[in-house]
């Protein structure tokens, strides 16, 4: 052989071996990159966090547990709720921001994510970047709520009482800064009155004070005030919602009666860290809204009076924008700081 032709097949010898490794290393990647989809397909494969910035006993903490039971039955591992109450649920969503985006630790986020920037501004200690909606969970309408030996009848007759007496009306919420609060404050705008908001220790409290005569009227949750209701002790007004509530027909919304703008709710969803991988959260947001079209857990959600109202992640961030800008203005509006 000509060394000519040795060099020749010394090239193509070369050459092979190089496709070879080429072809080796692509099947290795492929393969990794297999294995990495494929553990991803198989999440959860350990008990999963479910952060709840509420303490436990309310209503984000039971109905956290509801759709914990129904996510651990259909995907086959442990929702663990893991209650971290404080600084306006701020304390709570910060661990989640912080947590690793695994899948592995899910933020049952509250109506408080959408006005704390305009309530704390530079006391936040997490970024919204860090995070991802997922799903819609419910919501948790607010009625306007008065003792029922009064002669108020509707909301036009609150705000007519309210014109007669100096400094307006008390409006009695579970806490400064809640969704209550600023619906509130919303109302006293809309009505063009003056009025207080007297925060107390929950939504029990302030109905007892409303009993008691020491409020004029309540716009918050209904479920502690349906026994009283029924006794013919408290007279609901009406629902600050866009459309009339499961929760209790009989009530006309608020917008029925003339004041369009008061619309206002509290609301539950999920998020997670933003980087999780898009597998999980297409798993994840599936499961939870296949769990909030699902008969049963719609009554037992009623029965804490929340509304099921699942919608994908897409929609929900684009709610908590709407959100944030509607509360943004009428917490600068009423000049609301909170320490």
């Amino acid at each position: 052989m000509t060394l000519h032709h040795r060099a020749l097949n010394t090239l193509a010898s070369t050459r092979l071996q190089r496709r070879t490794v080429l072809a080796t290393m692509a099947a290795g990647l492929a393969s990794g990159t297999g294995l990495l989809a494929h553990a991803q397909a198989d999440w959860p494969t350990r008990p999963v966090k479910l952060i709840s910035p509420y303490a436990a006993g309310g209503a984000s903490d039971l109905s956290a547990r509801v759709l914990g039971e129904y996510l651990a039955k259909v995907l086959g591992q442990q929702f663990v709720v893991e209650n971290k109450p404080g600084a306006g649920t701020r304390l709570g969503t910060e661990f989640v921001a912080r947590a690793p985006a695994d899948g592995y630790t899910v933020l049952y986020v509250a109506a408080p994510y959408a006005t704390a920037e305009a309530l704390y501004g530079k006391g936040l200690s997490y970024q919204r970047e860090q995070l991802r909606p997922i799903a819609m969970a419910m919501h948790a309408p607010l009625f306007l709520i008065v003792n029922a030996q009064t002669q108020i009848k509707g909301v036009r007759d609150l705000v007519a009482f309210a014109k007669t007496r100096p400094g307006g009306i008390n409006i009695g919420t579970p806490g400064a800064g809640s969704q209550p609060h600023l619906a509130g404050e919303l109302l006293l705008r809309e009505a063009g009155i003056e009025g207080i908001n007297v925060h107390m220790k929950g939504d029990s409290v302030a109905y007892s004070e409303l009993l008691g005569g020491r409020l004029d009227a309540t716009l918050t949750a209904i479920s502690t005030a349906l026994p009283h209701i029924a006794a013919g002790k408290l007279r609901v007004l009406g629902v600050a919602s866009e459309k009339r509530s499961a929760l209790y027909p009989a009530a006309p919304t608020i917008r029925e009666q003339g004041f369009q703008g008061v619309v206002a709710s509290g609301w539950y969803g999920f998020m997670v860290p933003a980087a999780t991988p898009g597998d999980v959260v297409a798993k994840l947001q599936a499961t939870i809204l296949r769990a909030l079209d699902d008969s049963t857990i719609k009554q037992k959600l009623l029965d804490m009076g929340l509304e099921a109202s699942g919608a994908p992640g897409a929609k929900f961030a684009t709610y908590i924008d709407d959100q944030t800008r509607k509360w943004t203005g009428v917490i600068r509006d009423a000049n609301i700081k909170i320490d």
